[in-house]
């Protein structure tokens, strides 16, 4: 019983280990194994196996009295298992990728609109879309603009400020 819980226990701390060293295991040998195992080698998947060998085994031997063979055995079997959805979870995880962030230049080109009335060459507030999401930024005009008035972006001065022209219709 006690090597089993020293199994599970280790694997608890592997786990916790793998949160600032993973990926070492597929870097060792000059790289050798890397993309050769697909994450079957990191260490998340490995703390799951030794983890539930451990706490299965030591859980079999404890409730059942059946013996250390059929109590490794069982620990093997629920250790794989963890392997197996560690591995899978981790790269349906390493698959979800984000669109690309934003970035104030993408601002360049849209229309909106006047918030606060731009005075010339001051500064006054529009509303704009950004990546489908409404956006208030400071914005400088060359002529004054009243608000309410549809702008152009004419170019991102900073992250938080344009430089804005009236739509001409």
């Amino acid at each position: 019983m006690t090597l089993f819980l020293g199994l599970g226990i280790a694997g608890i701390v592997l786990l916790v280990l793998s949160l600032i060293f993973d990926g070492v295991l597929e870097g060792l040998f000059g790289g050798v194994l890397d993309g050769l195992f697909d994450g079957l080698l990191s260490l998340p998947v490995i703390a799951g196996f030794l983890s539930m060998l451990g706490f299965g085994g030591a859980i079999v031997l404890g409730t059942t009295g059946a013996g250390t063979v059929v109590a490794t055995a069982a620990g093997v079997l629920a250790g794989l298992a963890a392997a197996w959805l560690t591995w899978k979870f981790s790269r349906a995880l390493m698959r979800d990728q984000t669109s690309v962030t934003p970035r104030s230049d993408d601002l360049v080109g849209t229309s909106g609109s006047v918030v606060t009335a731009i005075p010339a060459g001051g500064y006054g507030e529009v509303l704009l879309q950004l990546a489908g999401q409404p956006v208030k930024l400071a914005a400088k005009s060359a002529a004054p603009v009243a608000r309410g008035t549809e702008i152009w972006v004419e170019s991102a001065l900073s992250s938080t400020s344009v430089a804005v022209r009236p739509v001409e219709r």
